[in-house]
């Protein structure tokens, strides 16, 4: 190549509409690529790595055959906290440059020194993450920290909150160079400004041999400009800048606009203002830009980047819009797709890359920010056997082998707690492989099933205590030995705080022993091992202090920010790129996903350690320039032969709102093709043929499986509802109760006839004997703090009630006689059997059943209407002497609540008398009967919700599909 004067830079642009590295690719080979020599002593200089790797895609297309590459060098995007690439990293010839703290130890160190402000590590790490970033930015922009004090002073104005931020800020910015210093090390941000001024610099005095290409790098980091205009400007060295707007597309005067301006002000939303810093900063005017001598790829149509240009137009321009030509917006080739929701949108792109597979040799690529959209996608794509090229990765934290650590960190967290224990004991890796996994959950199925209803008192002791129960340790005593020694090893793991280094050793050693190797299997688990070696090596570790209460959000936190690649080896045609990874990259068919406000553009988050008002003093970068880089994304992603812009109306129950990018495209070209079949594609592609929704269920099973024995409580049920009744007492189905559970209305009721019945059996109802017994019970270690400060007080002026009650009685003779006694009858063919809470003896005039409640007693109208027999049928028994000959007289059928009733709690209500009847037993035997006859010992269907006015208990809606036939029932 000829030699080129310093003043005359080579700077090159690539059009969006074409694809840039397989342009760049084939410019070089036709250059260079007759003497393959020329071209392997070469270099291109490239953002990352990951557009190296999508270079070399690029030649291995474009040469058809073997040729010898050129170096291919990545700077280190900041953006990604990328390293320097090997080659310049040599560029510490003569004073040696200190290498750089690794990223891990200077966020432990940080987050080890915010701990020390009185804050927990979680948080300590997140804002270290933050202060990270805020000191990178810094670097980048070759701003002095000393720098920070004087902009503070230029914003007096400043909230309180930004004041003290920015004074924790100033003290680490004068503290952390000489952490630095006695470490021996640098950031890494300015070690790469360091190497890279240093390279300008030798390569201005003495370039290397053979051409060397900078490309497809944007950020306008002075560091990187300076490298770039040494190159502009050296012999041999050329710069490519992607999807430049030259002059035919964006007019000088939107250009100029771009900023800086006179008013100090600019367009930082802008896709272009970037590229405006660059140019600026390398010295370079865009007049002196050419177009890159060579095309490849798949190509659009050129005037559809002149309708890009002028829809993501300065709002100063926009008026255009109004004079435009139609050349001039026209978006042909570009489709937008609007579905009812984010499912029908993953449907509908997955239809999209399936149906790009029928065309041979096509390539199609899905580029989105959202991450949940993304994974969507690929799960839908799987239907068809597509594994897609997903080069964003998935969170480590997503993993199998971090989800291990994370349940063993969140068992010992939470003391053992039912939910998080079994999330633990029901772990993939936990167990065993085969016969002896199968086995371990067989022990593991039993102690979930025992452990529903509210928590057991907190660790080992208290699960001990638990299962020790009588009860209990006949059911599932050999299932909890079983799985007691994995728990004990959990036990007291986070009972005082520990080091971080010293809590990733003893989570390292107890996924060891619950999944042994299993445990590090593949590359997440290699890469967990990684990270918890690391983490005990590291000295920072040991100074970063976690709480039970911190483990988990702090795990969560440090697998979450790690991304597991996918290997080599999924599908060569179908891909899936967040906005970094489609950067230089293109595909025949390019789908633009998830164009919702806050999602493309990403709704900014506010820097916690610098305002915006002290960010424009310094001269960085606004938030705003995060919605420009969307918007270069946007636009460059637009340059593709076929496109598609695809949005949802509503993501979950909340309705959402277009994005900008998105109205921008249908103001500039209002006759923009909508594809509105993709929508219905997405919609019955799993509809079936027809939709019969299902009959009122009425099960009539034959005689020889109808019960014929019945509680007194299951009588209303089977009268209101029989198919419940058969659900539970014919097909055995029975609702458990959620682990971790509130103290429910029957656990309450348990709890309190327990001490009724032993205030009756061991104190005689004697007076001021019961308030005791229920402080005892509300002493329960496993009632929630919240039910007992609500219990206490209603109690304390129920039980005070029912004391009253009693000694009134006894003043008229009325005497407790039994307590919580069982019986019998058979009435009408059928058994009858009940408890009677407690039986009153009324002298000569017989007995008193009563029933005690902790909630309302049954209304009248409730009991007249006969849909609150148990009292009544207590009372057949009792007759028929079921509860002994000395209860054979029952005349008085008595509620006892604690609820409250006209201003205060606790009081008593007759059911007998409120029932209207003048028997109030023969009318309950006859009821009675006819329930038993048609249901029991006759052939009557099990109608679902017969009197759904009664029907009280929904645990088998779902399965009577109530929703499908109730609005129609008869």
């Amino acid at each position: 190549m000829a030699e080129r004067s310093s003043t005359d830079p080579a700077v090159f642009t690539i059009a969006a509409n074409h694809a840039f590295a397989d342009s760049l690719a084939a410019g070089l080979i036709e250059r260079f690529g007759g003497d393959p020599l020329a071209l392997a002593g070469g270099r291109i200089l490239l953002p990352n790595n990951r557009a190296v790797r999508a270079m070399t895609d690029a030649f291995v297309r474009q040469s058809g055959a073997g040729l010898l590459l050129p170096r291919l060098i990545p700077i280190g995007d900041p953006e990604i906290e990328e390293r320097i690439g090997g080659a310049l990293d040599l560029a510490d010839e003569g004073e040696p440059v200190a290498p750089a703290i690794d990223p891990t130890e200077r966020l432990f160190t940080l987050a080890a020194i915010l701990g020390r402000e009185g804050i927990g590590s979680a948080e300590a790490l997140r804002l270290a993450a933050d202060l990270a970033r805020a000191l990178d930015a810094l670097r980048i922009e070759d701003i002095s920290p000393a720098r920070l004090a004087g902009a503070v002073d230029e914003t007096s104005d400043l909230a309180m909150h930004w004041e003290k931020s920015l004074a924790k800020l100033e003290l680490i910015t004068r503290a952390w160079p000489q952490i630095l210093a006695q470490r021996g090390r640098i950031d890494l941000t300015e070690r790469r400004n360091l190497l890279l001024r240093r390279t300008a610099a030798r390569w201005q005095s003495k370039p290397p041999t053979g051409f060397t290409v900078a490309a497809g790098i944007t950020t306008a980091a002075p560091a990187v400009a300076e490298l770039l205009a040494a190159v502009a400007r050296m012999a041999g060295g050329e710069v490519v800048v992607p999807g430049l707007w030259l002059d035919d597309v964006m007019p000088k005067a939107e250009w100029d606009w771009l900023g800086p301006r006179e008013d100090g002000h600019g367009e930082p939303n802008h896709p272009q203002f970037q590229a405006k810093m660059l140019l600026d900063r390398m010295g370079v005017n865009r007049d002196g830009v050419r177009n890159w001598p060579g095309v490849a790829g798949a190509s659009s149509p050129p005037q559809r980047a002149l309708a890009v240009a002028n829809a993501m137009a300065a709002p100063r321009f926009s008026d255009k819009w109004e004079t435009l030509a139609p050349a001039g917006r026209r978006l042909e080739g570009v489709r937008l797709a609007e579905f009812p929701d984010v499912a029908a949108e993953a449907q509908g792109i997955s239809l999209v890359l399936r149906q790009a597979l029928e065309t041979p040799g096509r390539t199609a690529a899905l580029i989105t920010p959202d991450r949940g959209l993304a994974t969507r996608v690929s799960a839908l794509l799987e239907r068809w056997g597509i594994e897609a090229d997903d080069s964003a990765g998935e969170p480590l934290s997503h993993t199998p082998a971090a989800t291990l650590i994370l349940a063993i960190a969140g068992a010992a967290a939470e003391d053992l707690a039912p939910v998080a224990l079994l999330s633990l004991l029901k772990h993939p890796l936990v167990g065993g492989e085969s016969d002896a996994r199968l086995k371990w959950l067989d022990h593991v199925r039993a102690l979930d099933k025992n452990l529903r209803g509210p928590r057991p008192a907190a660790g080992l002791a208290g699960l001990d205590r638990y299962f020790a129960e009588q009860d209990r340790a006949k059911r599932v005593g050999r299932d909890w030995a079983v799985v007691r020694p994995l728990a004990a090893a959990l036990d007291g793991l986070l009972a005082v705080p520990v080091p971080l280094a010293t809590l990733a050793q003893s989570l390292a050693d107890l996924a060891g022993q619950l999944a042994s190797e299993r445990a590090w299997r593949g590359s997440a688990g290699r890469m967990v091992a990684d990270m918890l070696a690391a983490w005990q090596a590291e000295s920072a570790a040991r100074d970063l202090i976690v709480t039970a209460n911190d483990a988990l959000p702090l795990l969560r936190s440090l697998f979450g920010s790690q991304a597991l690649r996918p290997p080599y080896g999924k599908h060569p045609r179908i891909f899936i790129w967040g906005l970094l990874e489609a950067r230089l990259q293109r595909a025949d068919l390019v789908i633009l996903g998830g164009l919702n406000e806050g999602t493309w553009p990403g709704q900014s988050t506010p820097d916690p350690w610098l305002p915006p008002k002290v960010r424009a003093t310094l001269g960085m970068p606004t938030l705003e320039s995060r919605v420009g880089l969307s918007a270069q994304d946007f636009a460059s992603a637009l340059g593709a032969p076929d496109v598609i812009v695809t949005r949802a109306r509503r993501e979950g129950r909340s309705p959402t709102v277009a994005s900008r990018f998105w109205l921008r495209l249908k103001a500039i070209d209002p006759d923009i093709a909508v594809d509105r079949g993709l929508a219905d594609l997405a919609r019955v592609l799993d509809a079936p043929d027809a939709v019969r929704p299902a009959d009122r269920p009425e099960p009539c099973p034959p005689a020889a499986v109808r019960p014929t024995k019945i509680s007194v409580t299951a009588v209303d049920r089977l009268r209101a509802d029989p198919y419940s009744f058969y659900a539970e007492k014919i097909l055995l189905l029975r609702a458990w109760d959620p682990l971790d559970a509130d103290a429910t209305a029957a656990w309450k009721g348990t709890a309190v006839h327990d001490v009724l019945d032993a205030w009756f059996r061991q104190d005689g109802c004697a007076a001021g004997t019961l308030a005791p017994r229920i402080d005892a019970m509300l002493a329960d270690e496993a009632l929630h703090p919240l039910v007992r400060a609500l219990w206490r007080p209603r109690l304390a002026e129920a039980i005070g009630s029912v004391e009253g009650t009693v000694e009134a009685d006894r003043a008229l003779g009325r005497e407790p006689a039994r307590s919580e006694i069982p019986g019998e009858a058979i009435i009408a063919g059928v058994t009858l059997n009940g408890k009677a809470d407690r039986v009153d003896s009324l002298g000569d005039r017989g007995v008193a059943i009563i029933d005690y409640k902790t909630g309302q007693a049954p209304s009248k109208p409730v009991i007249a209407a006969g849909y609150a027999l148990q009292l009544g049928l207590l009372g057949l028994i009792a007759r028929q002497g079921g509860f002994g000959l000395a209860c054979s007289r029952p005349k008085s059928f008595e509620y006892w609540s604690l609820a409250k009733d006209k201003g205060q709690f606790g009081y008593r209500r007759d059911a007998g008398a409120e029932s209207g009847q003048a028997d109030f037993l023969d009318w309950t035997q006859a009821l009675f009967e006819r329930a038993a006859g048609d249901w029991l010992t006759g052939t009557r269907g099990f109608k679902a919700k017969l009197n759904p006015g009664r029907s009280i208990h929904g645990n088998y809606d779902q399965l009577m599909r109530l929703d499908e036939w109730y609005a129609n029932a008869d």
